[in-house]
C-alpha cells in the first residue's frame, strides 16, 4: 500500500507544465512580428539619366547614390565623401568580390561624381554607373 502511494505521487510530479514554455514562445512571436513591421528602409530618390546603351547588371553590388543636393548615400545611409573609401575597403575585407553601383542624379554636379568615382578607384572597387533606358 505504501508503494502505491509513492508511485502515485511520482506520477504527478513527472507531469510537465507547458504553460510557461507557451508563454515564452508567444512573447517571442509577438516580438518578432512587431520588430519586423517597424523596419523601414530609408533611402534616397535619385532621378537617373537616360542612356541608349544601358544594360541590365546581373551581379549584385553595393549601391552608392548621389543626390541632386550633392549628398552621398552608401547602402541607404548618408555618408561623407571622405568616409566612402574606408567604408568600401571595410566591405571589401568582408566580401572580396564586391562591386559598386553608382546612382547619380542627373541634376548632381559632375565634380562630385568624379570625386565619388575617384574614391571607388582608390579603394580598388569595380563600379558601374546606373542609368535608365529611354
Amino acid at each position: 500500500m505504501r508503494q502505491r502511494i509513492l508511485l502515485g505521487e511520482q506520477a504527478e510530479e513527472a507531469e510537465v507544465n507547458m504553460t510557461p514554455m507557451l508563454d515564452v514562445v508567444f512573447i517571442m512571436l509577438i516580438f518578432f512580428i512587431v520588430s519586423t513591421s517597424f523596419v523601414v528602409e530609408a533611402g534616397v530618390d535619385v532621378h537617373r539619366p537616360t542612356a541608349e546603351t544601358s544594360e541590365a547588371q546581373k551581379k549584385t553590388a553595393v549601391i552608392i547614390a548621389l543626390t541632386a543636393e550633392e549628398e552621398i548615400w552608401l547602402d541607404r545611409k548618408p555618408i561623407d565623401i571622405r568616409m566612402v573609401r574606408p567604408a568600401l575597403e571595410r566591405m571589401k575585407v568582408e566580401q572580396a568580390d564586391i562591386s559598386a553601383m553608382v546612382q547619380a542624379d542627373e541634376e548632381s554636379s559632375t565634380g562630385k561624381l568624379v570625386a565619388l568615382i575617384d574614391q571607388l578607384r582608390l579603394a580598388e572597387i569595380p563600379y558601374s554607373v546606373s542609368t535608365v533606358k529611354p
